[in-house]
């Protein structure tokens, strides 16, 4: 299947696989693809996809990972196509501003949360894992992720495991109020601070199983609200990192970023790098672990919702 946009320049194509599972309804999990090309250095960024796109099929959910591949839009990658992302040292980062010139320019590189939520909107897939949404940056209180436009005006239940650490996490929750979008924390009373398993800032509301949460989505569908469900999961518990320690870390990252004057999309890979130094690479493992803890809920997630639309259609 594949539509076209941009005046013929960039198309938009989901792989045999994904679009037979749409077709039959079954549970799909769509993932980004910018933690491949800029939040994780080589291999370890080919081995962490590989992990959630399998963490995904055993759960029962066909992965859709997302990304620009020489100027088109995929939804599901092949094997060689993750290799190419891991393995460039040139790939973009691109955002929703970003697809049509990338599109028009021939390029690869790995999409942003709110270009891979527009990807998978247009695919109709339903739910969408990451690791950390963008925010409100704190160097900055005007440099605000696009991500935050996308879950206001995206369709989707998205899996994370908060805001990254490095943003304002109370105003990036005041800004999602504002939008309208529902932040449901999983297991959880609080707002995950990314490798913190806390905030001190609550959520919306709690929910303790993937059906509540499919429930609370066909609820907030039949309403016709248009924002996304934004499920808040903690990390584990055992690679979690404090959040006193990690500020420390984040505080003397953010300076630098500031000193150089580093902002822009140039800033959360920045940032990311330099609390990977910074923490002697205790931040990367604790990424790997919350980003196959998201993937193994986004897929319950998506198992729940397909067997809720079945049972309705049946009873229907």
């Amino acid at each position: 299947m594949v539509t076209s946009a941009a005046g013929g320049h960039g198309a938009l194509t989901i792989s045999p696989e994904v679009q037979e599972a749409i077709r039959a309804k079954a549970p799909v999990v769509a993932l980004e693809s910018a933690v491949i090309t800029h939040g994780l250095p080589y291999p370890r960024n080919l081995e962490v996809a590989r992990q959630m796109e399998s963490t995904l099929e055993d759960q029962g959910a066909v992965a859709a990972t997302v990304a620009v591949i020489d100027g088109r839009i995929q939804v599901g990658l092949t094997e060689t196509e993750l290799q190419i992302l891991a393995e460039s040292k040139s790939s973009r980062k691109v955002g929703v501003r970003d697809l049509v010139y990338a599109a028009m320019k021939g390029a690869t590189g790995g999409t942003t949360v709110a270009a891979s939520m527009f990807a998978a909107g247009i695919a109709r897939i339903q739910v969408f894992v990451t690791g950390g949404i963008g925010g409100v940056h704190r160097e900055n209180p005007f440099d605000v992720s696009a991500d935050l436009a996308g879950l206001a005006q995206t369709p989707m239940i998205v899996v994370c495991a908060g805001a990254k650490s490095i943003l304002d996490l109370r105003a990036t929750l005041e800004v999602l109020e504002t939008k309208g979008v529902p932040v449901l924390g999983y297991g959880s009373d609080e707002f995950p601070a990314f490798y913190s398993r806390t905030s001190g800032l609550g959520v919306s509301a709690r929910f303790d199983s993937p059906h509540e949460i499919a429930a609370y989505w066909a609820a907030h569908r039949a309403l016709g609200l248009k924002s996304a469900l934004l499920v808040a999961n903690p990390i584990p518990e055992e690679s979690a990192i404090e959040r006193d320690e990690m500020e420390v870390w984040i505080a003397r990252a953010s300076s630098e970023a500031v000193d150089q004057g580093i902002h822009g999309q140039a800033l959360t890979p920045f940032l990311l790098e330099r609390l990977g130094e910074l923490s002697d690479h205790r931040t990367i493992l604790a990424n790997v672990a919350l980003l196959k803890n998201n993937a193994r809920l986004g897929a319950q997630i998506a198992v729940a919702v397909a067997n809720l639309e079945r049972t309705t259609e049946v009873q229907a």
